[in-house]
């Protein structure tokens, strides 16, 4: 087992994400690429923010989350239809993926994923906040992905 790393054939990390996946064109998620998950995973979560949002919106921007992946997940494609996992409540108010939507300018977008030591009861109208302080105590590795999206 290699490096637990988060990977996209759609942008290379720290490069410009692709238009179409914003919020305001197709808005579906880009594909992305997991390896080298712990063999103790039990699940693995994602979340999708927008730190840059905290000028412009006074927080963070939550744009998808996403727990109850199962670990042999090593893709997840373009606009993913969720069925094996639990996706909550993105800052737009709704269920699963919210693409970028800076108001402003260039924003950062963080693609976090999470390897698990276990697996989470946690409801559908979950945020990302709820996710986060659940996964506190039970992250095994974190993986890192990042683009860039023009305002």
């Amino acid at each position: 087992m290699g490096e637990f790393t988060l990977e996209s054939q759609a942008f290379d990390d720290g490069d410009r994400i692709p238009e179409e996946y914003g919020y305001t064109e197709t808005n579906v998620n880009p594909p992305l690429e997991i390896r080298g998950v712990p063999d103790d995973a039990e699940t693995l979560a994602l979340i999708v923010d927008d730190p840059d949002a905290i000028e412009p919106a006074g927080t963070v921007w939550d744009h998808w989350i996403v727990w109850n992946v199962p670990p042999e997940t090593g893709t997840i494609p373009e606009d993913w239809d969720a069925a094996d996992a639990i996706e909550g409540t993105n800052d737009f108010g709704e269920r699963g993926y919210g693409g970028p939507n800076p108001p402003d300018r260039e924003h950062t977008y963080r693609f976090r994923l999470f390897a698990l030591e276990t697996s989470l009861d946690l409801g559908p109208d979950a945020a990302a906040a709820d996710l986060e302080s659940t996964i506190e105590k039970h992250v095994l590795e974190q993986a890192r992905l990042e683009g860039t999206y023009p305002a």
